[in-house]
């Protein structure tokens, strides 16, 4: 037997560990994919957000008292950054995994040289690479109108990079899951976008009482908007370091289960 023959046999991949050219490749798919139709990926989260501030400011007034030591549009504005952020990371890899099923095109990640590891990280990190331009953009969009302080930047990028992984990851599984859009449209405004809204975006969660604030403290996206918010405000309605670990378990849960499924093939192989 051939030095090849037997490479082959035992499942030794002329690309290495590794097939890093396959893995950018599709990354850079991913992130194409949602460059092309900037007005819709891009601009139009920012357009929303601006919304929510022209409607909260107008509503609201100044007669809202401070909220953790801060006017309350201060206070609003790293909420509303962090949601985009989380839906716009949910809603790439969601859309990617569902348009390549709705078209047959599924058999173009699945029949090339790489790995499911290589496919569901790719996969992931475009979703998270749209979170966090999405939050770039929203962030100097803000400042225009509104004065935000800048206390800790590193809470800002990590929490803005954990919340685009731990939705983009929810995402793929959705997408996964899903087998019309109906289903994914189900997902999302039936748990993205209330867990979104009841987790400190819009308040401070020390407002909730009773259930409402036990289930909050079990609520990976209230750790997400809590933590981004600290590392604007330097205030937080808990302990950050906790949310910190609490973030990377479930990080690292999703991000298990993603490779899983995609290696069993779920839903999208005979």
């Amino acid at each position: 037997m051939s030095t090849v023959q037997h490479k082959y046999k035992i499942g030794v991949r002329r690309f290495g560990l590794i097939n890093w050219i396959g893995f950018y490749t599709l990354y850079f798919k991913e992130v194409q994919r949602f460059f092309n139709v900037w007005l819709q990926t891009i601009v139009s989260p920012l357009v929303t957000l601006l919304l929510f501030l022209a409607v909260f400011s107008l509503a609201i007034g100044s007669d809202r008292s401070d909220v953790l030591g801060h006017k309350f549009t201060t206070f609003l504005v790293p909420g509303l950054i962090a949601m985009q952020i989380m839906q716009n990371a949910f809603a790439n890899t969601t859309s990617s995994l569902m348009i390549s099923k709705v078209q047959g095109n599924i058999v173009d990640i699945l029949y090339p040289p790489l790995s499911p590891g290589e496919v569901t990280f790719a996969i992931i990190l475009g979703g998270v690479t749209r979170g966090l331009v999405v939050g770039f953009f929203s962030i100097l969009v803000s400042l225009i109108f509104i004065k935000v302080p800048f206390n800790h930047i590193f809470y800002v990028i990590t929490f803005a990079t954990l919340g685009s992984c731990f939705l983009s990851s929810l995402g793929f599984i959705a997408g996964l899951w899903a087998e019309k859009f109906d289903n994914m449209a189900a997902v999302t405004n039936f748990i993205v976008v209330p867990l979104s809204f009841l987790s400190g975006t819009f308040f401070s969660i020390n407002r909730l009482e009773g259930p409402l604030y036990t289930m909050s403290q079990f609520n990976p996206f209230f750790y997400i908007i809590d933590g981004f918010r600290f590392g604007f405000l330097g205030q937080s309605d808990a302990n950050v370091y906790n949310g910190l670990i609490i973030l990377l378990i479930c990080n690292a849960f999703l991000l298990t289960v993603c490779y899983l499924l995609f290696k069993k093939g779920y839903k999208i192989k005979s």
